[in-house]
């Protein structure tokens, strides 16, 4: 079986094609039509309400997650944590109808970059993993990847087992 997908029906007797009448480039091409001026994006007063009501939560949410970490200690990070959770569900589905103010998302990542400085003794790791997985969920949908951060507290695990048997 030849596999050199070459046509032998084919015959070429060689030669050269005529081309002495034809004439070239007597028409212009057809211009593109210009495109149409695209509207400018006017709010409703409802996304705009709703915006600021996401900044102004957003603004607050380092303060309440310490206020929580004060009052109710390590549970109240994690109770505080889905409550962000639903926020940030909001947020996406502010995101993807396409009105998420500029504003918004700059605060949004300002946010994850307060709510990572706070300084709070939490010892049970599973409750630091989910604080930094809640804040990574935000900073991927609001960054969509591009950018690499490197403040996420790290987990403190025992690494050698056997300093804790005996």
């Amino acid at each position: 079986m030849d596999y050199t997908a070459k046509n032998f029906d084919a015959v070429d007797f060689g030669g050269e094609v005529d081309y002495s009448n034809v004439q070239w480039f007597q028409e212009p091409p057809p211009r593109p039509e210009p495109q149409p001026a695209v509207q400018p994006y006017v709010p409703t007063e409802d996304v705009i309400r709703q915006n600021e009501a996401f900044e102004f939560a957003l603004k607050a949410a380092p303060n309440v997650l310490y206020g929580r970490f004060k009052q109710y200690g390590q549970l109240g990070v994690l109770a505080w944590c889905s409550e962000f959770g639903e926020m940030i569900d909001s947020l996406k589905d502010l995101g993807f109808s396409g009105n998420m103010f500029v504003a918004t998302r700059v605060q949004a990542l300002k946010t994850c970059e307060d709510i990572l400085k706070l300084k709070l003794e939490i010892k049970m790791q599973i409750i630091l993993m989910y604080l930094s997985s809640q804040v990574a969920r935000l900073r991927r949908f609001l960054d969509g990847g591009e950018r690499q951060w490197n403040d996420y507290p790290v987990p403190e695990f025992p690494l050698d087992y056997r300093t804790y048997t005996s």
